[in-house]
């Protein structure tokens, strides 16, 4: 006679998440040096990860058609007149030039996110 044994087998799983890239997040700071910030009313292009020296001219300019003019991927920078101790950067889609999906506010002295806005 053919006798069969029972056999019970465990398995885990451990999910890990993903590892982040170092330093913080763009949400959490603007990385914007001070000196390249935008005059109080006026706006300027700004692309995340292209060195200061390398950004598009002019550094601060009139806010009117600056999204006609701002890349895909890029931030429009703008620095309110009611208020200079923060600035508004518009984050343009990363696909359509022009097309504004987000604001985040961040502090202008510290680069210290604030807020996130609606368009």
């Amino acid at each position: 006679a053919f006798a069969a044994g029972c056999t019970r087998t465990t398995r885990t799983v451990l999910v890990v998440p993903e590892a982040r890239a170092a330093g913080p997040s763009t949400a959490a700071t603007l990385g914007v040096p001070p000196g390249h910030l935008p005059k109080p009313g006026e706006c300027r292009v700004w692309i995340p990860g292209v060195p200061p020296g390398r950004q598009p001219r002019p550094r601060s300019r009139s806010c009117d058609g600056i999204a006609a003019a701002a890349p895909a991927g890029s931030w429009i920078l703008y620095r309110p007149t009611a208020d200079r101790k923060v600035v508004h950067a518009r984050i343009v889609d990363e696909r359509r030039a022009g097309l504004i999906v987000r604001i985040r506010v961040f502090e202008a002295e510290s680069g210290r996110f604030v807020r996130e806005e609606t368009p």
